[in-house]
């Protein structure tokens, strides 16, 4: 990094994937120490060594994945465990994490207690838990304040905001189609938090999931009945290709070959691992993958086949 500030932090561990990618955002990508087992985004920190992995098998089906993560949780143990092994040697002075989600990475209570057996004195943490673009955008100014690049953090913000407004200007006055975003295929969520803005934002009628809220199980009679017109699905922590494998999950639900979407053929998969389900910079990308599944013919970034596929 060149011409940081005076009291930047020079050992900085981020311990989720957003995180990550913000603090690279700001240029502090060289003071990384020490990443989480799913930070992959640049790709040069991949070959930072990492201090967590998941207590459980994240292979198998959703179906799988979700009844080992509720054993754990309903015992009241923690989802991920810290390598202190690793926090010791990184020696951080600064961690990056969150406390929204058990399930989505290490919380803020957890990283103290490694922190609190290995370290001394202890880093400073900053847990964040945007519940929409708002905070999500405000987050990234506080993470920058903290890392003392306050400046380069308003920058950023102000980058993000004009290219979401350029995507919504450019689907602004066509159809509004009711749009469902399946989040986990079983048992069924459909997504909370951010997504519903995009999908507003994106120029499309966002079904069953609410803005700034938790995103909620359902049931399949519920997403039958609101007639979606277009379905896109974006398991967390799943990558297209996987979401594939999986896909008879929905597609042998009672009726779905009877969705207007599915009638329609626009259904769509989208990579949930590297975007929507990652509060940083690149939630615009993930805005525009959205606006090309849902106006194809008036949006087009180039992220079909990489980020999105229509399923025939």
């Amino acid at each position: 990094m060149t011409n940081a500030p005076a009291g930047t932090p020079q050992r900085i561990a981020s311990l989720l994937p957003a995180a990550t990618e913000i603090v690279c955002a700001l240029g502090l990508g060289d003071r990384l120490v020490l990443r989480s087992h799913e930070c992959d985004v640049p790709a040069a920190v991949r070959d930072l060594p990492f201090a967590t992995e998941p207590k459980f098998e994240a292979d198998g089906t959703s179906y799988a994945i979700d009844e080992r993560v509720r054993a754990l949780v309903q015992e009241g143990l923690s989802v991920y465990r810290v390598d202190a092994g690793r926090l010791r040697e990184a020696r951080p002075e600064v961690i990056v994490t969150q406390h929204q989600c058990e399930v989505c990475a290490v919380s803020a209570e957890e990283i103290e207690a490694a922190c609190a057996a290995v370290l001394d004195p202890p880093p400073r943490i900053i847990s964040f838990a945007p519940a929409g673009l708002a905070e999500l955008l405000a987050d990234v100014e506080r993470i920058a304040a903290e890392l003392g690049v306050s400046e380069r953090g308003r920058a950023l913000t102000a980058t993000l905001r004009r290219r979401m407004d350029a995507v919504r200007a450019r689907v602004e006055g066509g159809p509004r189609p009711r749009t469902v975003v399946i989040e986990w295929l079983d048992p069924l969520m459909v997504a909370g938090n951010w997504i519903p803005e995009l999908v507003e934002m994106a120029g499309g009628e966002n079904l069953l999931g609410r803005p700034g809220e938790h995103s909620p199980f359902v049931t399949w009679d519920e997403i039958r009945a609101a007639e979606p017109e277009v379905v896109v699905v974006i398991p967390c922590g799943f990558t297209i290709g996987r979401t594939r494998r999986e896909l008879d999950a929905l597609t042998r639900l009672p009726g779905w070959d009877r969705l207007p979407a599915v009638e329609e053929g626009r259904l769509a998969l989208a990579d949930g691992h590297h975007f929507f389900n990652r509060p940083g910079p690149r939630i615009v990308e993930s805005l525009e993958i959205m606006a090309e599944i849902l106006h194809p013919k008036v949006a087009a970034w180039g992220h079909g086949g990489v980020g999105w596929e229509a399923v025939a």
